[in-house]
């Protein structure tokens, strides 16, 4: 029985060692690049609309309001396209970072559950992506917020 368990275990290891040597190795410096450079270009773009906005007479909040509406429209608009998808397996944490990755994380599951119906599909599963990171956040603000309610007095 022992020798079984040994040979098993050998085995197992023998095989474990062919997975990573046949595995890809990841591009870590290029994925970090690409991340870096996608999400800056997003940035940009975000940027190039709140100075647009700007300049056609919008005040500062306004103008960052409808920035941000503006950027959550186009990550929706092309995740329904399906090209941010193909942005995101490119560029990796470069397109989830800004609010356009967010809008991604809402609209990708409820395409993905459209033929389930509007109401068990769409509606139910929308936020099975987004809505932990809802949940975290707005418990983690509610939290620091306290903190500063309290160490402030």
């Amino acid at each position: 029985m022992e020798n079984t368990k040994k040979a098993s275990l050998n085995e197992q290891y023998k095989y474990n060692q062919y997975v990573k040597k046949k595995s890809p190795k990841p591009k870590f410096l290029k994925n970090a690049i690409w991340a870096f450079f996608v999400g800056g270009f997003i940035c940009v773009i975000g940027q190039w609309i709140s100075n647009t906005l700007k300049n056609m007479g919008l005040p500062k909040n306004d103008g960052a309001t409808a920035t941000a509406i503006i950027l959550i429209f186009l990550g929706a608009f092309l995740t329904g396209l399906g090209v941010y998808d193909k942005i995101g397996k490119r560029a990796g944490g470069g397109s989830i970072v800004p609010i356009t990755g967010f809008a991604n994380s809402i609209v990708a599951p409820a395409m993905e559950f459209k033929r389930e119906g509007y109401i068990f599909g769409v509606g139910a599963k929308m936020f099975i992506l987004a809505g932990p990171v809802l949940v975290y956040g707005f418990t983690s603000s509610v939290i620091v917020g306290l903190i500063y309610f309290f160490l402030r007095k």
